[in-house]
C-alpha cells in the first residue's frame, strides 16, 4: 500500500537546508513535508557518543564562527547553548625536520617562510575579493582562473617549500580535497565566501570558534521539532516528476518507497551529487544534469580518539596541531565542555582519507593514533577508545565537507547551481554565496529556496 501525502511544497532532505526551508513555508502558511532517507534529521550535522554513552562527539559539521551571523541567531532563538574550542596554551606545527611550539596565529617559522606565505595568503585572499558570490563566473578573470587548478597557482606564486606545504594543508582542512583537485576559482570563491584564509582556519574570531553545548545535531532536531509530523524520516526518494496544466497550474510528483507526496514545489535540498542520482520527469535540462556529474563531494575522515583525561592541557598544549607528515595534518581538542574525558581531534583528508578509507578500521585506526602519539608524546598511544566517521562511506552524504568544482565547472555550468527547473528547486550548503559549505550557508540557502517559491506563488 502507498501512502499518499498532498502538501503545497515537499522538501527532499532534513539537514539544515531542508528544515530552514521548510520552517521558512510553514511560517508563510504554507503546508510543507519534509523527506529524509536516514531515520534521523541532521543530514552533515550528527551526534555520536563515546562508549560511556553520556559523551557526545560530533561526527559531522560541530563548528560555527562569530560571522556566521544567521546560524547564531538561530541558535540564540532555538535556546541552544555555545561553549569555545579549548586554546589555552601552545599549538604544534611540525613542518620538513623543524617542530615547535608556538601561540598566536603565526607559527615560528624561518623568516623567509613566513614572508613568502604572508605573500601568498594576501595576494590569495585579494584575488578571492575579486569574486561576485553570487555569480563566481561572472569574475573579470573567471575564464583564466577557470582553467588552472588551485595546485599550479600555488606552484606559480609560493616559492619556498615550507609555505607551499602550508597552503596545501589549507586545501585539504577546509575543502577536503587536494589542491590539484579543485579549481583556483572554486578556491578563491570558498575562500571569499568564507571571509577569507583567516577567517576560515582560525578558532578565535574564525569558523571554529565555537562548539555546541550537546552537540550540533541539536540545532537540527530543534528545528524538526518545530515543524512536528511535517517531516518524515526513513523515506527514500527516488523520482521527481512535475507536470504544468493550461492556465499556468501544475504539481509535482514526488516518489519514495512506499510513499507519494503531491504538492505545487519542490525543494532538493540534498547535495547535488545525490540529487543527480535522482530520477526526473521531464529530464532534468543538459546544464543542470552535467553540473551534477562534475560536482563530486570531498573526502574525510573524522576520527575521534578518548582519553581519560586532557593530558596535553597539563602539558600546556591547546590540542590543536598542524603537520605536512600526515596521514594526520590538523588535530583540535575535542573534549566536552567539563574537560572530562579527553578527546583530540584528528581528521584524515584528502588523498589520506581516500587511502585509508579502504583499510580495515583498527588497522586506520592504529596509524592514527600513532600519529598523535608523535605529535602529544606516549600518553596518545593509549587511547580508551577511537570513535570514527568515513563521510565518503556514508548512504545519503558520499563525501564531505561540501562539493567541489573541478577547472571549467563553474563557467561552464555554474548557473546551473541555484537556478530553478521548473517547479523544482536546489537548496543546500552547496548552493549558498556566503558561508557556502558550511551549517550558515545551509540555512540561508534553504531560507533563499523558500523565498523563491513565496515570490513565484
Amino acid at each position: 500500500m502507498v501512502e499518499t501525502y498532498d502538501a503545497d511544497v515537499v522538501v527532499v532532505g532534513a539537514g539544515l537546508a531542508g528544515l530552514a526551508c521548510a520552517r521558512a513555508l510553514a511560517d508563510a502558511g504554507r503546508e510543507v513535508v519534509v523527506l529524509e532517507a536516514r531515520d534521523r534529521v541532521g543530514g552533515r550535522v550528527w551526534n555520536g557518543t563515546l562508549s560511556d554513552g553520556r559523551t557526545v562527539v560530533e561526527l559531522g559539521g560541530q563548528w560555527i564562527g562569530p560571522t556566521q551571523r544567521r546560524v547564531n541567531a538561530l541558535v540564540a532563538e532555538l535556546g541552544l547553548e555555545t561553549f569555545p574550542t579549548f586554546g589555552e596554551g601552545e599549538h604544534l606545527i611540525e613542518l620538513g625536520d623543524r617542530r615547535a611550539r608556538y601561540r598566536g596565529a603565526r607559527p615560528p617559522l624561518p623568516p623567509w617562510v613566513l614572508a613568502d606565505l604572508g605573500r601568498a595568503q594576501l595576494r590569495f585572499d585579494r584575488l578571492a575579493r575579486q569574486v561576485p558570490l553570487e555569480a563566481p563566473w561572472a569574475a573579470d578573470r573567471a575564464e583564466a582562473w577557470d582553467s588552472v587548478t588551485f595546485e599550479t597557482w600555488i606552484r606559480r606564486n609560493v616559492a619556498t617549500s615550507g609555505a607551499r606545504e602550508l597552503m596545501r594543508i589549507y586545501a585539504e582542512a577546509v575543502l577536503a580535497v587536494e589542491p590539484r583537485d579543485c579549481s583556483l576559482l572554486h578556491a578563491l570563491f570558498y575562500t571569499a565566501s568564507g571571509g577569507g584564509i583567516d577567517a576560515l582556519t582560525a578558532t578565535r574570531r574564525g569558523a571554529q570558534q565555537d562548539r555546541f553545548v550537546g552537540g550540533s545535531e541539536l540545532l537540527a532536531r530543534r528545528l524538526a521539532e518545530r515543524l512536528g509530523d511535517r517531516v518524515r524520516t526513513g523515506v527514500v526518494v527516488r523520482r521527481i516528476g512535475q507536470r504544468e496544466r493550461p492556465g499556468g497550474d501544475g504539481e509535482v510528483r514526488v516518489e519514495a518507497d512506499g510513499f507519494v507526496a503531491r504538492g505545487r514545489d519542490v525543494v532538493v535540498a540534498v547535495p547535488p551529487t545525490l540529487a543527480g542520482r535522482l530520477e526526473y520527469d521531464p529530464p532534468l535540462p543538459p546544464r543542470r544534469d552535467q553540473l551534477t556529474q562534475r560536482i563530486p563531494a570531498g573526502s574525510v575522515i573524522k576520527c575521534h580518539v578518548a582519553y581519560d583525561e586532557p593530558f596535553w592541557r597539563d602539558d600546556g598544549l591547546t590540542g590543536q596541531a598542524v603537520t605536512d607528515r600526515g596521514p594526520v595534518k590538523i588535530t583540535f581538542d575535542n573534549s566536552p565542555p567539563s574537560g572530562r574525558p579527553g578527546v583530540l581531534l584528528a581528521f584524515l583528508e584528502g588523498d589520506h582519507a581516500r587511502e585509508l578509507g579502504a583499510w580495515p578500521a583498527p588497522d586506520r585506526q592504529a596509524v592514527v593514533v600513532e600519529a598523535l602519539a608523535r605529535l602529544f608524546g606516549r600518553r596518545a598511544a593509549r587511547p580508551e577508545e577511537v570513535v570514527e566517521l568515513d563521510w565518503s562511506a556514508e548512504r545519503f552524504t558520499r563525501g564531505c565537507y561540501g562539493a567541489h568544482l573541478a577547472p571549467g565547472v563553474w563557467t561552464r555550468y555554474g548557473p546551473a547551481l541555484r537556478a530553478p527547473v521548473g517547479r523544482i528547486h536546489w537548496a543546500g550548503a552547496e548552493t549558498a554565496a556566503v558561508h557556502s559549505g558550511y551549517m550558515d550557508g545551509a540555512i540561508t540557502s534553504g531560507e533563499r529556496a523558500a523565498a523563491e517559491i513565496l515570490a513565484a506563488r
